[in-house]
């Protein structure tokens, strides 16, 4: 596939010393959307904002559709569109100006068709004439959406797109970005909701202290490093899980009526859960029921910031 953002040795280090990247490297494709992973402080902002042109980054090099951030900025930004976290609009003008205005700013013709398609896509049409500030947070997002996306550009960066916006309203924008990827529209997407992420993205890319921990295919990733547990719901509750269980990794639920076994479907030894199952007989147990369930990437996230080291 196409690579359409190319990151390389990419660094950036202030004035104070912070070096807030510290060599990211990254390949994005064209037409993919990426989840950018990483806690508070991590350097997803700063990577956005130096692919964006927003900052300029102290040593490394990237290039947007072939085109050097850096010494053909004009042409790697034309590319590229921005939706940042704050929501920056003027108050008192109308959406459909605002989105003109953005059009405007890279020299594009004015194309009313294509703004009210844009609009239309985005549920904006009917509120084309109304004043940003009268308009919800949800719908005040799309606004920013529309200006990132009127320019026509390659890529889309969506820096916290849903933060501040309710659960019906995030479901809504994880409809227009599928979309978006159906025409084409390549998408990094920065977010504090991992379930955003597990529902959209084909890869995840987690970032941490300024370094790039891993990239990966989404489904590859909760493959190879997500555990399932099986819940197991006994018929009596027990007080301690017996010795001879001893060798399992099981966890007793606090009312003492369910134990929790943890196990991964990609080792070479099996699940052992048919051997847990005879010693449960064994020791006396009666199972009432069982269930199954995959460790979310919210848990895999988690699990990889904790393991790097400081």
């Amino acid at each position: 596939m196409t690579v359409i953002v190319k990151v390389n040795d990419l660094r950036k280090t202030y004035d104070d010393g912070f070096e807030a990247l510290k060599g990211v490297s990254l390949n994005i494709r064209a037409g993919e959307i990426l989840a950018l992973l990483g806690p508070n402080g991590a350097g997803k902002t700063t990577l956005i904002s130096a692919l964006c042109g927003i900052t300029t980054p102290t040593g490394g090099a990237a290039h947007v559709g072939g085109h050097d951030i850096l010494a053909e900025y004009r042409a790697a930004r034309s590319l590229v569109g921005l939706v940042p976290q704050e929501v920056a609009l003027e108050p008192f003008e109308k959406v459909i100006n605002t989105v003109r205005f953005s059009r405007g700013l890279f020299g594009k013709p004015r194309d009313d068709a294509f703004i009210e398609k844009l609009l239309r896509q985005l549920s904006l049409w009917d509120k084309r004439d109304s004043r940003t500030r009268e308009l919800s947070g949800g719908m005040k997002r799309r606004v920013l959406i529309a200006k990132a996306l009127v320019h026509e550009p390659k890529v889309l960066f969506l820096d916290e797109p849903t933060a501040g916006v309710d659960v019906e309203l995030r479901r809504d924008m994880w409809e227009v970005v599928e979309g978006l990827k159906a025409q084409g529209v390549t998408i990094i997407l920065t977010t504090h909701y991992i379930e955003e992420a597990e529902a959209i993205a084909d890869r995840v890319a987690v970032i941490n202290k300024g370094e790039i921990l891993l990239v990966e295919d989404k489904d590859a990733l909760m493959q190879r490093m997500g555990r399932k547990t099986l819940r197991i719901d006994l018929s009596e509750p027990i007080g301690a899980i017996p010795e001879t269980l001893s060798g399992y990794d099981l966890e007793l639920a606090p009312a003492g009526d369910a134990l929790s076994y943890h196990y991964d479907t990609a080792g070479g030894d099996g699940t052992g859960i048919t051997r847990l199952l005879q010693a449960l007989s064994d020791a006396g147990l009666t199972l009432r029921d069982v269930h199954t369930r995959q460790s979310s990437l919210e848990e895999i996230f988690v699990g990889l910031v904790k393991e790097d080291p400081a």
